[in-house]
């Protein structure tokens, strides 16, 4: 069935399902390790109150099934042994079926922790993830050469996600058209890496270069994705270079390696590798890939409409299975940053005179003289969700208030999501939070007094609090 396959993608196949079960592998470990403070049943945001609330149809998962900590962690932790035996080539040592199967218990696994992620779920890496796994499913394996039908919807993918991106900054701040948005982001985004503040520092003529680059990328390049060959994998390889600039220059958890794994589909090895022959593939594979592209391409409808709306969603599943969905990303820009420093007290009753000491969060900005780390892919969930709740209180009403609960309960699964605990001995008698403005230092400032931020007091965020009965420390 030459109409049906592309023996020249077997290497784009290879790398695209690889770095695909890669990232699934991160995205199973940052479950398995976090889930217990933020979903746990004793969580922030517990899974077993959220299941009470929600209709299984809506929210299809194994949890309406059951549900303890004891299975989350059983699912965590197999989804993250899976992916890593398909890094190793599993799904090319088993028959077709077997590999499909594996695929999709994978995929299942995951839209199960998704379903019930609540707020901490809620970024557009997630259902990227998702649909990207739904297509790893259909795109086979060794047993069969690429089906032509798959590569092209793996196409329309990343041609959503490069120009929904690119639409909603055309559409939103103007920072984006008069080319100046680059002034503040690597300052303001959500979670500075390492080279985030040389980023900041360099020439503004060009920053206005990369926000000139960057809507060439997503907004012409993408077109280029349905042209023939070259020209496709030469757009392929541009999105590849930018998504690597942002890689150096953030922390966006898997969003940029997935759209670089995405992208490896697109781009047509076989002038390096040559021809790989395989054997035409089962009927019942031709059926289900042809039935799978005809739903896919019926629910596109609404990701299609987004895109053409002057009222353009981000990041949105238009199903409860997250099959096909709406990206996009910074449709506005902060032109300052606010950051939330959370203290303790062990003094019975605050005075003016008392000591506050200040816990250390892992990405987020805190300690002045602390240079930013580098954790993506990893996803540090609760230190995104800080970024949101300086923005404003709203987006924090769910889980703020257990979280400052669990500290003064000195809980550990959420000690353990914090790099500096001032209180390892027993949790404080009062937790306070104070909002902080943060701007890069200057090259001068670095270099007097060795920090990395500056940063001066706004307000106060929320008021000095204790539990209202005093609780052993919890496990």
């Amino acid at each position: 069935m030459e109409w049906f396959t592309a023996p020249d993608y077997w290497l784009s196949r290879i790398l695209f399902q690889r770095g695909l079960a890669g990232l699934y592998l991160v995205a199973f470990l940052a479950a398995a390790l976090q889930f217990r403070a933020l979903i746990g049943a004793r969580g922030m945001l517990p899974v077993p109150e959220y299941l009470r609330r929600v209709e299984p149809r809506r929210t299809p998962t194994l949890f309406h099934w059951h549900y303890s900590d004891r299975f989350f962690a059983v699912v965590a932790w197999s989804g993250a042994a899976l992916a890593l035996a398909l890094v190793a080539g599993a799904g090319d040592a088993v028959p077709l079926a077997v590999s499909m199967l594996l695929w999709a218990v994978l995929w299942g696994l995951y839209l199960s922790i998704v379903n019930v992620g609540q707020t901490w779920y809620s970024f557009g890496w997630e259902s990227l993830l998702l649909e990207a796994g739904v297509l790893a499913i259909l795109l086979g394996n060794e047993d069969t050469a690429p089906p032509v039908l798959v590569l092209w919807l793996l196409r329309w993918l990343l041609f959503r996600v490069e120009f929904g991106a690119g639409l909603i900054k055309l559409r939103g701040d103007p920072c984006w058209r008069d080319l100046t948005c680059l002034h503040y982001h690597h300052e303001t985004q959500p979670m500075p890496g390492p080279l985030s503040w040389f980023f900041h520092h360099l020439p503004k003529p060009l920053h206005r270069v990369e926000v000139a680059a960057n809507h060439f990328v997503q907004l012409v390049v993408p077109v280029l994705l349905f042209t023939p060959q070259p020209v496709a994998t030469v757009a392929a390889c541009l999105m590849v270079a930018t998504q690597l600039w942002l890689v150096l220059s953030g922390n966006f958890a898997w969003l940029n390696w997935l759209t670089i794994v995405i992208a490896f589909s697109v781009i047509d090895g076989s002038p390096i590798v040559g021809d790989h022959p395989r054997p035409d593939p089962p009927l019942w594979y031709v059926v289900v890939v042809i039935a799978a592209t005809a739903l896919i391409l019926v629910l596109s409808y609404h990701p299609a409409r987004n895109l053409l709306s002057r009222h353009q969603a981000m990041n949105r599943s238009y199903d409860a299975f997250h099959l096909v969905n709406t990206y996009g990303a910074f449709g506005s820009i902060g032109r300052v940053r606010d950051e939330i420093v959370i203290e303790g007290t062990d003094d019975p009753a605050p005075h003016p005179g008392t000591v506050w000491r200040e816990y250390g969060f892992k990405g987020k900005p805190g300690d002045p003289r602390r240079l930013p780390r580098q954790y993506a892919p990893y996803h540090l969930r609760l230190d995104w969700l800080m970024w949101f709740a300086a923005l404003s209180p709203a987006y924090a009403r769910d889980w703020f208030g257990p979280f400052v609960e669990r500290l003064l309960e000195g809980d550990r699964d959420t000690l353990r999501l914090l790099r500096h605990n001032p209180f390892p001995d027993r949790p404080p008698t009062h937790v306070r939070a104070r909002l902080y403005r943060y701007r890069f230092t200057t090259w001068r400032e670095l270099r007097e007094t060795g920090a990395w931020w500056h940063r001066t007091l706004v307000r106060e965020y929320m008021p000095p609090a204790r539990l209202r009965t005093p609780t052993p420390e919890r496990g």
